[in-house]
């Protein structure tokens, strides 16, 4: 049995964060740190009073401390850690674009008064659900240790549990619709001789790639290996002598001057040539 600091450690980048960040942003509420309405997705105070961070802060409250706040919180740690071990194993970039692309199409979705809420988290929570289901379709599943059914509905059993619970059901829906749509457009749109479209921006491997976390194995951005190198040595020339990297070392690269020179004016009295000797004819004549 792992300890909870090593169960920790061992969660991918992704999903850690987000369900970190999720269960920070209740905590601060619960100790009354802020009002929860500053987070809150409000399309008039985000143009009109440029409160731009509503756009990305209304996904991260998941709700106050409750039982649906813990199972939205065990759906991240379960589905979205399942996610991103097996399809998006070694594809960090394209598992957090699956994120961001969920978040854009739920905020498109908002903006028809009708399917708009307030927080759209327990949305992007239910989009992994879906996207899941579609990954795993054959797995089984146990609801609450009572209901044995396939992975693929396992999203229609979480509706359905809902209703009997009295949560809304918009939410869901609507994870429901950003899930499919990119499932839709990554895996059934090509498999049915489409083409890919929605491909993982570049600013995306860039943002994983300074982020120093996860592997993207078909990143078109490599990391610096010089930022933070912890030995630099000295460099040679070609010519024997030795140069330094820094100005301190300036008697060194004196020396290496004029051992080159030496070396040069020897290579010059020899006729320009390292080596001199007797030449052949192919024929075998000398």
């Amino acid at each position: 049995m792992s300890t909870p600091g090593e169960y920790y450690r061992s969660l991918p980048p992704v999903s850690k964060t987000y369900g970190v960040a999720c269960l920070m942003t209740t905590s601060a509420l619960y100790f009354r740190l802020y009002n929860v309405w500053t987070l809150a997705l409000e399309y008039e105070l985000v143009f009109k009073r440029f409160q731009i961070w509503r756009l990305v802060s209304n996904f991260f409250f998941l709700g106050g401390f409750s039982f649906p706040f813990a199972i939205r919180l065990i759906m991240i740690a379960k589905y979205g850690v399942s996610l991103e071990r097996g399809p998006f194993d070694k594809r960090t970039a394209d598992y957090l674009w699956m994120l961001i692309f969920g978040a854009l199409s739920l905020l498109v979705m908002a903006v028809v008064p009708f399917l708009w809420t307030p927080f759209m988290g327990p949305s992007l929570v239910f989009m992994l659900i879906y996207v899941w289901s579609r990954e795993f379709p054959n797995a089984r599943i146990n609801i609450y240790g009572v209901v044995s059914l396939k992975g693929f509905y396992l999203p229609w059993a979480m509706l359905a549990l809902d209703l009997i619970f009295g949560n809304p059901l918009k939410p869901d829906i609507l994870g429901m619709v950003a899930g499919h749509l990119f499932y839709f457009l990554t895996v059934l749109h090509p498999l049915s001789g489409g083409k890919f479209i929605l491909k993982t921006p570049l600013w995306v491997h860039k943002v994983v790639a300074f982020w120093g976390e996860g592997i993207q194995v078909n990143s078109p951005v490599q990391r610096d290996q010089s930022a933070g190198g912890a030995f630099r040595g000295r460099g040679h020339r070609l010519g024997g002598g030795r140069s330094t990297s820094n100005a301190g070392n300036s008697g060194h690269a004196e020396t290496g001057t004029a051992t080159t020179g030496q070396q040069r004016g020897t290579y010059a009295a020899a006729g320009g040539s390292a080596f001199q000797g007797r030449g052949y004819r192919l024929n075998g004549g000398r």
